[in-house]
């Protein structure tokens, strides 16, 4: 997986001692294979809001974490928490009302064709599931996918996750098209280009013998580098796939939950009605609860012919912390917060492209914006290293953004919900000094 901002083992030598010995510690008890943020790790001990603080208390602003969607260490969700996990936590096997009460008030959250509700542990279960819906709803195996997806870390998810990196195999049964990209061509091809890529890719399956089962696709094509425009462009897509017998998956894990601004779900933004619609952590806080909503007749079949256990998906816990999720979001307007000040984020980085020429484009929808820098705005030359520094140089400055991209050379920010007008504000402030020292060191 590209990570630009990446720790550098080799580096650890300019870290303090505190830090290098915690760095081996985790290394000598985790093991190779997890990765670090920045060429400076942050060692984060609480947080609060859209805030985490290190040791020393410092304070970081966090324009990344989705996961804790309603804001670090939310009183609201502890309370939730603490007070089921005295009473009762047990599996789905038992009859409870904790995971019918959400239940009603999660599905009255999805247009009415979005009926059933089924919960798991992590978004890439909830997308193992759906996968394994969609094969029994078509007889088909195979699925396709966007250039750079991230859809989770099983292994049948990660063999359509291109994203993970070159060593990663993808699955015979996985085609990839390229990403929707409306900064590349005009905007008004951009549907029709992606509903004829999708039409190539299930020939080249039949071509195989594979019959196609579903289109799966994060509804901001998050990894593959944001992009959100024009509205609708994913509907011929959709319909080229449901044509071709196969079901559309919309994995909401990130663009889920109001985030978006306009919508509460990415794919509302398309004018459409998935098949199946996947969520993941953001739904508890960042507590470990996710799970797919189905229309009644794709899930029929499945639940005719198999039984479906999770042993503590859907547990009364992870429910009631779910539940009071959906509760502050409402409560709190937070859909509309994220239309707010994300509309401030865009119009401020607007404004910054005109001062900075690294960035070549500014896209997003309410709180989940793309910066795409490049070297040179005619050719739109991806400025990789640029990128790295921008990102290492926010941290630096105690402000926590990530990349994205195949090339790594796209500002991914994606703030928690409750990222104020102020927190916008010292956000572009600090974008822009950072901007400036980097096109001077360059």
């Amino acid at each position: 997986m590209t990570m630009v901002n990446a720790y550098a083992p080799d580096a650890a030598g300019s870290l303090p001692e505190r830090e290098r010995a915690l760095i081996a510690r985790r290394e000598r008890l985790l093991g190779p294979a997890y990765r670090l943020f920045y060429a400076d790790p942050v060692h984060v001990v609480r947080g609060e809001g859209a805030y985490l603080y290190d040791p020393d208390g410092n304070r970081y602003l966090d324009a990344y974490n989705n996961v804790a969607s309603v804001g670090h260490s939310r009183p609201e969700v502890v309370e939730a928490m603490a007070k089921q996990a005295a009473v009762l936590n047990t599996h789905t096997r038992y009859l409870t009302d904790t995971i019918l009460d959400f239940a009603e008030a999660f599905l009255a959250e999805f247009p009415p064709e979005l009926s059933h509700l089924m919960l798991t542990c992590t978004g890439s279960e909830a997308n193992d599931l759906a996968l394994r819906v969609a094969r029994v709803r078509t007889g088909g195996t195979g699925v396709v996918i966007a250039h750079n997806a991230y859809h989770g870390v099983t292994s049948a998810l990660a063999e359509m996750s291109p994203s993970l990196g070159a060593a990663v195999k993808l699955g015979d049964h996985v085609r990839v098209v390229p990403a929707p990209d409306g900064y590349r061509r005009p905007e008004a091809e951009v549907g029709a280009a992606f509903a004829r890529d999708v039409e190539a890719a299930i020939a080249d399956l039949r071509e195989k013998g594979i019959r196609p089962a579903a289109l799966l696709v994060d509804t901001i094509f998050s990894s593959s580098g944001v992009f959100t425009d024009p509205a609708g462009f994913l509907a011929p897509a959709v319909e080229v796939m449901r044509k071709a017998g196969g079901v559309f998956i919309a994995d909401e894990v990130q663009p889920g939950f109001g985030r978006l601004g306009t919508h509460m779900w990415g794919f509302a933004r398309h004018g459409l009605v998935p098949d199946i619609v996947t969520v993941g952590k953001p739904m508890g806080n960042g507590h470990p609860v996710a799970g797919a909503v189905f229309r009644p007749e794709v899930i029929e079949a499945f639940g005719k012919s198999q039984r479906y256990f999770n042993t503590f998906g859907g547990n009364p816990v992870s429910c009631a912390v779910a539940h009071a999720v959906l509760k502050v979001i409402k409560a709190d307007r937070l859909q509309e917060n994220a239309l707010a000040v994300g509309n401030q984020m865009i119009e401020g980085l607007r404004a910054l492209a005109a001062k900075h020429a690294l960035i070549g484009d500014v896209r997003g929808s309410g709180l989940f914006i793309g910066v795409e820098m490049v070297r040179d705005r005619t050719l739109k030359t991806p400025a990789s290293e640029e990128t790295a520094r921008v990102v290492n140089g926010m941290r630096k400055r105690r402000v926590l953004i990530s990349a994205t991209g195949q090339e790594g050379h796209i500002l991914k920010i994606r703030p928690p919900l409750v990222f104020s007008p102020d927190d916008a504000t010292l956000f572009l402030a600090t974008l822009d000094e950072v901007l400036a020292e980097t096109t001077s060191a360059h």
